[in-house]
């Protein structure tokens, strides 16, 4: 997003001041239920925006599926690990996941294991994160012998390997809708900004960074 803000400011000539907080979808998505002075949202998942809609907080016709992902199993490089069945091997003491109440990914992860018939299996080895990147760092530090980011998280890691991908039909789509928030007070400036992101520009930087557009 900061490449695209970067590039949004030199093309478009406007000074405008981008002001981003990252964090979990649903963690955001609270945070304007609650009243934070937020013009837009980027969300990892279709449920927190689902819930943003019903209560009238989406400023109307602005919401579009964005981007989309794949959810991985990833372990340390030097992990045997050859798939998700081996996540029940003794050996395996912890595995981490976002909290499935408030992390997309975590969410998706948990449909995966159940669809794989495994989350019964290895409940009491499950390890909640906050955010995608902290279940990312969990692994990276060992302090987790596997864990389920997207892909895109994997492959800015140099202290994890892919052990495979999970199917998609263990889980629901992956996407990433955006919207402006009925609250802004910058409708015209965050509809401009928001078209963007579908630009040539903004495309390219997605795709370097692996996403694919919706």
């Amino acid at each position: 997003m900061g490449e695209i803000e970067s590039a949004y400011t030199r093309e478009s000539g406007q000074a405008i001041d981008f002001r981003n907080n990252f964090g979990s979808s649903g963690t955001l998505a609270r945070e304007i239920e609650n009243g934070a002075p937020v013009d837009a949202i980027i969300a990892a998942g279709e449920k927190p925006v689902d819930d943003l809609e019903a209560k009238g907080l989406l400023l109307p016709g602005t919401r579009r599926n964005l981007l989309t992902n794949l959810l991985v199993l990833v372990a340390p490089e030097d992990s045997k690990l050859a798939g998700f069945e081996d996540l029940t091997s003794a050996e395996v003491k912890l595995v981490a996941l976002g909290d499935p109440a408030t992390v997309p990914a975590g969410e998706y992860g948990q449909q995966t294991l159940k669809s794989l018939g495994l989350y019964d299996k290895i409940r009491s080895k499950i390890v909640l994160g906050k955010d995608v990147r902290q279940v990312l760092t969990y692994v990276e530090t060992g302090n987790a012998d596997a864990g389920l980011v997207y892909a895109t998280d994997a492959r800015i890691s140099r202290k994890v390997r892919v052990i495979t991908t999970a199917p998609a039909s263990s889980h629901a789509p992956i996407v990433y809708p955006v919207a402006a928030v009925a609250g802004t007070r910058n409708a015209q400036a965050v509809g401009a900004f928001l078209a963007y992101l579908s630009s040539d520009t903004a495309r390219a930087i997605f795709v370097k960074y692996g996403f694919t557009m919706a």
